[in-house]
């Protein structure tokens, strides 16, 4: 599988947006992946990492 580049941050702003889902990344095969609802297909996601002490 491709390694896609990780761009560190401390801050995001993003406008317009109808809303977000907090998911746990769970194990997949020898990868990882996040759920989200089928209404979502096709459309451009982005999944943000948080630091598990700022939780």
């Amino acid at each position: 599988m491709k390694r896609v580049p990780f761009n560190v941050a401390t801050e995001l702003k993003v406008n317009n947006i109808c809303g977000f889902y907090k998911r746990e990344v769970k194990p997949f095969g020898t990868s990882a992946k996040v759920d989200c609802p089928k209404e979502h297909l096709g459309k451009t996601v982005y999944l943000v990492i948080l630091d598990n002490d700022e939780q």
